[in-house]
């Protein structure tokens, strides 16, 4: 065993459990240093993006709508989604902390993955929003309400809570008896699997289960929802209005775009053909930070109510500097 694969090992009765999992990382690459401090500029600019916005829509009572109950969600998850990944990650390459703790490892590995959840299925709540306004315009605000839209996301929090709980205790009936190197740079939930010397076929069925829940399906709802909207567009008779309400769904398809194109595709890549284990982790790192980023840059340029919302407050802002001098 190599020196960073000698942690101490607890013992009982039933399994085996390491004090310690050491976090791998890249593979003989020179100049890493270069890529987390690229992760650095990414998340600065994603929490200084995600606050702005919060803040916009929390100022702004035409915005205290249902969308943007859906949007202040998004952001929030974000934010957070980041928070929970690249510090930890800096703090683990930039200055060499590779090793973490059992329980450590698993609360990370539960709250990455929460927020990367609750991301997914906000698209789902956002796609149902857009099929409402454009599909059902007359009966939008007998539907689509403040209380109704709490739920949903309400709903979204509470079912990823208590399914990734359930996965996590899945991670914490294997017996750790091999490598305690997690092939990857942070404690995901395969690379952990994988390293177990029991049988894991439980936890590779509630993986894949994971993965239909959290992605296929909501990409696939979201389709549907857009199907839908495509056959109420072509029905519109003035193309004036169909070109407003088509631009009213630019912002969420790019949205979509940016986080589920990624994350599937790589895991399409991976069944069908061999990837490196660096590129796996650049591609890995990327896609769960990238989104978090330039979702509020896409949602403040893409869309006039915030655009409006911003120069509102900038010319509040100005008024109130004038009214101080004098």
């Amino acid at each position: 065993m190599a020196p960073e694969e000698k942690a101490a090992f607890m013992f009982n009765s039933t399994f085996v459990r390491p004090a310690r999992f050491y976090i791998g990382g890249f593979i003989n690459v020179p100049n890493a240093k270069y890529f987390y401090v690229f992760l650095c500029f990414v998340y600065i600019v994603t929490v200084l993006g995600n606050c702005f916005l919060l803040l916009v829509i929390y100022l702004d009572e035409a915005l205290h709508t249902p969308k943007y109950m859906i949007v202040f969600n998004l952001a929030f998850a974000d934010l957070c989604g980041s928070t929970a990944l690249i510090p930890k990650l800096l703090d683990t390459f930039l200055f060499n902390r590779r090793y973490i703790v059992y329980e450590a490892c698993l609360s990370d590995m539960f709250f990455v993955l929460l927020f990367g959840c609750v991301q997914s299925w906000t698209l789902v709540t956002m796609a149902y929003d857009r099929f409402i306004a454009i599909c059902f315009p007359l009966r939008y605000h007998a539907i689509v309400t403040k209380p109704a839209i709490g739920v949903m996301l309400l709903f979204s929090w509470a079912f990823s809570i208590s399914f990734l709980v359930f996965l996590i205790k899945l991670i914490d009936r294997l017996s750790f008896c091999r490598s305690v190197v997690v092939k990857t740079f942070f404690c995901d939930y395969t690379p952990v699997a994988l390293l177990a010397c029991n049988d894991t076929s439980l936890n590779n069925t509630i993986a894949n289960v994971a993965f239909l829940t959290f992605l296929c399906i909501p990409l696939i709802l979201i389709a549907l929802t857009y199907v839908c909207i495509l056959v109420t567009l072509k029905r519109i008779a003035s193309g004036e209005e169909r070109l407003k309400a088509s631009n009213t769904c630019t912002s969420h398809l790019i949205l979509v775009g940016i986080f589920f194109v990624p994350v599937i595709s790589s895991k399409i890549a991976t069944v069908v053909t061999y990837i490196h284990p660096n590129a796996r982790i650049i591609n890995s790192c990327l896609t769960h930070t990238v989104p978090a980023m330039l979702n509020p840059i896409i949602y403040s340029l893409k869309t006039e109510e915030v655009l409006n919302a911003i120069k509102k407050l900038c010319h509040r802002n100005k008024i109130r500097g004038v009214t101080r001098k004098w």
